[in-house]
């Protein structure tokens, strides 16, 4: 049993980058699915959709792009909670990278988080 699926996500997604992989394929939810359209948004993938493998089973095609991203790294874990209003949002790698935050409007970056004055759960780091 799987307890935190975005970590897993995640790894799978640093693992790919660092094998030089252009794709990697994940579980989906909708959840994953909202990080993969931040991360298209702020230009650290291609593309990704979802497949039907099986009648239940759901995949995450993640498109990466070559060199755009360096690092991902975990904040808030099931165990532990990170939260944080606008302007207590950290800066990731001195501004080149971002938070990945869920808020009330939704997942989205931290520079949004910043223009909406929105505060939220910090799911992740990505440079």
């Amino acid at each position: 049993m799987m307890t935190d699926p975005i970590s897993d996500m995640l790894t799978r997604v640093r693992n790919a980058v660092n094998a030089g992989h252009d794709k990697v394929d994940v579980p989906a939810s909708k959840i994953k699915a909202n990080i993969c359209k931040v991360l298209k948004e702020e230009g650290f993938i291609k593309n990704f959709k979802v497949l039907a493998k099986d009648k239940n089973k759901l995949q995450l095609r993640i498109g990466l792009k070559e060199g755009a991203m360096v690092g991902l790294s975990r904040v808030s874990k099931p165990g532990l909670r990170v939260y944080s209003s606008y302007d207590n949002l950290p800066r990731v790698l001195s501004g080149l990278g971002i938070s990945v935050v869920s808020t009330s409007k939704g997942i989205v970056s931290s520079r949004k988080c910043k223009s909406l004055k929105l505060g939220g759960e910090i799911l992740c780091n990505v440079w």
